[in-house]
């Protein structure tokens, strides 16, 4: 498959470049040794203005518009599904490759929806837009695809229990401020989410469906499924805000077709790409969120027979939600398109 890129290093636009996400992405273009030429932060008026260093340069944040674009090969985009909606036409129309992060484009017919790991051909359908998958979804994935290359799947029933930062870093200060409070004996009023995540916990907070389950439930049900190439895959979620800064859990049952021995999906699993096992049995030890934070693996534990059907599995995994959940998701997207 070849490069939609030139054979030279990129000109990147970041979109979203002042945001939690935005942020990971600079540090790991960074990091990673990504072949750039010329890097742009966008990002909107109140934040444009803003200056950083990356690489030794010092950038400024420019607010985002169509001239922006011109002459980008790539954006990377973390700015929201109506941001992202807004300035498609100017990015293809500029000849650049959109990855992005938000929720706009993933379902929709002839978008990629890729997690590299998973369906790495998938990316190369594109016609000038990659949709990053929603980050409890990617975090799963890695998880699932191995075992179901093995045994044919069922069902999933899946809990999340997911951090402050899968609602930007505003929350996530919000977290450190309301816990002052209430160690301080006051009553915590919360301004960025609909509750204070202080010490407390809430069933998440994106809006409920006509079926009752919330957009974060059904946006896990329906990428899975797309994906991992399963459409009638039977799936069900519940997902939980938790009082951690950055990092998803999950808590996940999975039915197979025929038993799966726990030694042989051990086995997969420890060999999957993109994963690590923690498990210590006789210490009670498996993944927290302190394992993964600013780490790329998603940490995989508990694995152990499902004692209601002989058919089922239970494990436990824990990832960086902005790392995996976004930001490297999004690079390693880019570095499959550069490396073909």
């Amino acid at each position: 498959m070849s490069s939609p890129f030139p054979d030279r290093p990129l000109n990147i636009a970041v979109l979203g470049a002042s945001g939690a996400v935005g942020q990971e992405l600079l540090l790991l273009l960074e990091e990673r040794q990504f072949p750039v030429n010329e890097l742009r932060l966008l990002a909107s008026a109140r934040s444009a203005g803003q200056s950083c260093t990356w690489n030794g340069q010092r950038l400024t944040v420019q607010e985002v518009s169509a001239a922006a674009f011109e002459g980008v090969d790539l954006v990377l985009a973390s700015a929201g599904g109506s941001v992202s909606r807004r300035w498609r036409e100017a990015i293809v129309a500029a000849g650049a490759v959109m990855v992005d992060n938000s929720s706009a484009f993933r379902m929709e017919e002839g978008v990629p929806l890729v997690v590299p790991e998973v369906n790495p051909d998938a990316a190369f359908a594109h016609q000038g837009v990659i949709a990053n998958p929603n980050c409890t979804t990617i975090l799963l994935t890695l998880a699932l695809a191995p075992l179901a290359a093995k045994r044919a799947m069922r069902r999933v029933v899946v809990s999340t229990y997911q951090s402050a930062s899968g609602a930007g870093a505003r929350a996530m200060e919000e977290l450190k401020d309301l816990s002052r409070v209430v160690l301080d004996g006051g009553t915590p009023t919360s301004e960025v989410l609909p509750h204070s995540l202080a010490f407390n916990l809430f069933l998440h907070n994106s809006p409920l469906q006509a079926n009752n389950y919330c957009e974060e439930e059904m946006k896990m049900v329906n990428e899975t499924r797309k994906i991992m190439g399963l459409p009638d895959l039977r799936f069900t979620a519940t997902c939980v805000r938790v009082p951690v800064l950055r990092a998803h859990s999950e808590a996940v049952n999975i039915e197979f077709e025929l038993p799966f021995p726990i030694d042989e999906a051990r086995d997969v699993l420890k060999d999957a790409p993109g994963v690590e096992l923690i498990e210590d049995f006789a210490a009670n030890r498996f993944p927290m969120p302190t394992d993964v934070t600013g780490r790329d693996p998603v940490a995989i534990g508990r694995i152990r027979q499902d004692i209601s059907d002989p058919h089922a599995l239970e494990l436990w995994l824990c990832g960086d939600q902005i790392r995996k959940g976004a930001a490297l998701n999004a690079i390693q997207i880019a570095e499959l398109l550069i490396q073909s």
